[in-house]
């Protein structure tokens, strides 16, 4: 059978934000019945900030310690050793939830991609860990620079050509910009045209891309794609910053310049080849399917019908 049980979260918020937080990462942690561990990478921050972006979570993560959750953070220095690096590995590798944090993108990578380099002699370790990750169906989320980080390319690709822009790609053929606002559209429009085997998702604070990733059994990869707008943060000298409660909704552009919005609870099915040459989509939204590339309703009544034509 076909999970669709999401592995990966893609998200942007201005502050702990109920939903997103306590439904989408909080809960998964507490589904474990033993394993309610929480792994926080600030490694995309300078050093100096590294705790201050940990203590950003800290104190949401500490209401649930009652019910067993236990969170942590791994900070970067210059001066990890062997045994460091082997013990962040294993937290990657068994913390039922890990949380790439926010910063600067170009910068987490750098850090990410020297740990398999200079302790392993493979600077992909990091990017196959978290691909096992993926398999195990342990939930791998994307703060911010994060969330670009865990996509096939860097937001910032957008305007720096030439430069070292290549994501994980866990979310395969997937980019997201965070903190998406009003008059940054032709960011979106511009990485849709250069990347075409690649969506670009402007996501605003507070939203976020749910996803369920695998193989099909004729070996296509699989995407569902639930879009999560979140409107539960009270508190008021904030509201600026949140633009989904000022109605914006998750953006996209197709790269021949179409445009389509996506609100909460609907979804996306994508069916890719390993080579991204065989690329189909369809967007379901108010319990209708439509096709990605036509917007037409199509033919199909439920993605598992999709899944078994596929």
């Amino acid at each position: 059978m076909v999970s669709q049980t999401p592995s990966l979260l893609l998200y942007s918020s201005h502050n702990r934000c109920e939903y997103i937080h306590r439904q989408w990462i909080v809960e998964h942690a507490l589904r474990h019945p033993t394993n309610k561990t929480i792994l926080y990478l600030p490694m995309s921050v300078a050093n100096h900030h590294q705790q201050s972006s940990w203590e950003t979570f800290r104190w949401y993560f500490d209401r649930f310690q009652q019910w067993g959750v236990s969170a942590i953070p791994f900070y970067w220095t210059e001066n990890l050793s062997k045994q460091d690096v082997d013990l962040l590995f294993d937290y990657l590798t068994n913390y039922e939830v890990v949380i790439l944090g926010g910063g600067s993108s170009p910068l987490g990578m750098h850090r990410y991609r020297e740990l398999g380099k200079n302790f392993y002699n493979d600077p992909n370790r990091f990017q196959r860990t978290l691909q096992k990750r993926l398999e195990q169906e342990k939930l791998t989320v994307g703060f911010s620079a994060g969330a670009a980080q865990l996509g096939q390319f860097l937001a910032y690709v957008a305007y720096h050509d030439g430069e070292d822009s290549g994501g994980f790609g866990t979310a395969k053929n997937i980019i997201v910009t965070a903190h998406h606002e009003w008059g940054r559209e032709s960011e979106i429009s511009t990485l849709a045209k250069k990347f075409p085997q690649c969506l670009v998702f402007g996501l605003p604070n507070d939203s976020g891309l749910a996803i369920a990733q695998g193989n099909l059994p004729s070996g296509r990869v699989y995407q569902v794609i639930e879009f999560l707008l979140d409107y539960s943060w009270e508190v008021s000298e904030d509201s600026w910053h949140i633009k989904t409660r000022q109605g914006m909704k998750i953006e996209h552009f197709y790269f021949d310049s179409r445009h389509w919005a996506f609100n909460n609870g609907d979804k996306m099915v994508r069916i890719m080849s390993p080579d991204s040459q065989y690329r189909k989509a369809w967007i379901l939204q108010s319990g209708v399917i439509r096709d990605y590339w036509t917007q037409e309703p199509s033919e199909f009544k439920n993605i598992e019908q999709i899944f078994k034509d596929h």
